[in-house]
């Protein structure tokens, strides 16, 4: 069918000139003109085809017309609303007026209430007592008139406002169409024989290569786009809390340092101020290495005052009055916080503090800093955040894994207080577009006073933990060498669950892990908190 478009096409334009209107046309097996828009599409697709080989130029030409919906033709083949109302009431003074009820029954609740209305306006129809009657004896259904006429031509003589009281009506709806004027391109020939598209073996033996047409190159053309990788949400959340971060001041200093998967329980727990019988040191929480089991020894000086401050106290407080084992301190495992790095930092960064002199690495750490004045004791406000891997020996559920990601803050600088606390994180979480969190009073041996930060989960329909904060423990600080009015605000929240609650997830486990879903990480939406 599309060559024998194409075929009458060129016939036309080598007898014609060319083709006005395609509208004129009559196609193969048919006896009318081809007025329709499905022959138009036709008559499109064949002129495309001549158009890619420049037989044809075409000139683009589009209509607008009016056809039935569903309801109107309904009307067009019966009567309207209001002539079907007219039609079962009786003459006024002849007969018992119908009430609503009689009408509805008699012609049905859309077209009783539908036509009545429109009979009152034409003063087809009246009130007599309790119902309606006639008014007049013939009427004409110019409804329906308009309708059938639409339904013939596409449009209405009456012009556009008759038009547009049927659109509203929703008994018509507009349509558009298109049709063409073609003219002879500059390789215009009445032969549709197609071009070669490849220049094969058999075309260089026979020699029939010297005479074929051949299809042009567009050079022009896009090829397929590659399939390449795509960001799991995790990572695209991270980057997002990277960035408000940043957006929140942190922009003067380095991120922390977090490459160390491995630490000691000296970093993990004890300069924490955990103590050394805590539960949170067992097994069952926690993994240690077996090989080598202990490593990675702290500053002697800085050691000393720990274990003193654990074990018979300092600084106002009366440690835990319990034995200190060194062997315990210097066990290797897995980092169960990043809160172990934020430590180590906290330690260098209170160097100044102490009176010594700056190691390299932490050189380089206080040179994100902005020039303040500075204090007699040398202390300088801190902002340092890091976001990274933290294990776990947990059994995993819907909202546990063994290994996750915490994102970790600290602010450090004098005289701050649990409500500056509580102001950062609303701030902080807002960002992250999660307005609907709690605060609930916790314990932490490394911070008081404490607080589990809980946000509500709405595809688990429950509140759940989110992170937990605090401000740091002068047991913790003060061995490390800062002044007494220097506090530090402290937080970690888990990166998998915002992101749930992000994405709508339900169970973690379709997040990390051999379960993710492939489909689902290639289609995540970029978030933007």
């Amino acid at each position: 069918m599309a060559e024998d478009i194409q075929q009458l096409i060129l016939n036309t334009l080598a007898s014609q000139g060319k083709i006005q209107d395609t509208r004129t046309l009559v196609l193969p097996g048919q006896s009318d003109a081809a007025a329709t828009q499905d022959a138009q599409i036709a008559i499109l697709g064949a002129l495309n085809s001549l158009l890619s080989r420049e037989m044809v130029t075409i000139d683009f030409h589009e209509t607008l017309s009016h056809v039935l919906t569903q309801e109107g033709a309904q009307i067009a083949l019966e009567s309207s609303h209001e002539a079907r109302v007219w039609k079962v009431l009786p003459m006024k003074g002849e007969g018992t007026p119908l009430t609503v009820q009689e009408l509805q029954e008699a012609v049905g609740k859309e077209s009783a209430s539908v036509g009545q209305g429109r009979a009152f306006k034409a003063k087809w129809i009246g009130k007599e007592g309790g119902g309606f009657v006639k008014l007049v004896s013939s009427i004409e259904d110019k409804t329906q008139l308009e309708l059938r006429e639409v339904d013939s031509t596409g449009t209405l003589q009456a012009g556009e406002k008759a038009l547009a009281d049927l659109r509203k009506r929703k008994l018509i709806a507009q349509k558009k169409g298109q049709w063409f004027t073609v003219h002879k391109g500059s390789n215009f020939g009445t032969s549709i024989a197609r071009p070669e598209t490849d220049l094969t073996a058999d075309m260089i033996a026979s020699g029939s290569w010297k005479t074929s047409t051949f299809k042009k190159y567009n050079f022009e053309a896009e090829g397929i786009p590659p399939n390449g990788g795509a960001f799991h949400p995790l990572l695209k959340v991270r980057e997002e809390i990277r960035d408000i971060f940043l957006e929140m001041g942190f922009v003067q200093f380095f991120e922390m340092p977090t490459s160390s998967f491995v630490e000691s329980g000296f970093w993990c727990f004890d300069a924490l101020f955990v103590p050394q019988q805590h539960p949170a040191r067992e097994v069952q929480d926690t993994f240690y290495l077996s090989d080598p089991s202990a490593s990675l020894p702290p500053p002697k000086k800085y050691y000393d005052r720990v274990a003193k401050v654990h074990e018979s106290g300092g600084y106002g407080s009366l440690g835990y009055r319990a034995p200190w084992s060194d062997a315990e301190s210097r066990k290797l495992l897995l980092r169960t916080h990043t809160t172990a790095s934020s430590a180590a930092m906290l330690w260098k960064l209170a160097a100044k503090c102490r009176g010594e002199d700056f190691d390299e690495e932490t050189q380089s750490v206080i040179a994100g800093e902005v020039t303040v004045a500075k204090k007699e004791d040398g202390f300088r406000p801190a902002k340092l955040f890091s976001i990274d891997r933290v294990f776990r020996n947990e059994t995993m559920d819907a909202t546990h894994l063994a290994e996750f990601h915490q994102v970790e803050g600290v602010v450090a600088d004098r005289n701050l207080t649990l409500a500056d606390l509580i102001g950062f994180m609303r701030v902080f979480f807002k960002k992250m577009g999660i307005e609907n969190i709690r605060f609930k009073p916790a314990y932490n041996p490394y911070t008081e006073p404490s607080l589990e930060i809980f946000a509500f989960h709405p595809q688990l329909k429950k509140w759940v933990e989110v992170g937990n904060s605090g401000m740091f423990r002068p047991e913790m600080l003060e061995p490390m060498g800062f002044p007494k009015d220097v506090h530090v605000h402290g937080w970690g929240i888990g990166l998998e669950r915002p992101t749930m609650i992000r994405y709508g997830i339900s169970n973690i486990r379709t997040l990390v892990g051999h379960k993710v879903s492939i489909e689902g990480v290639e289609n995540s939406p970029a978030v933007r908190f």
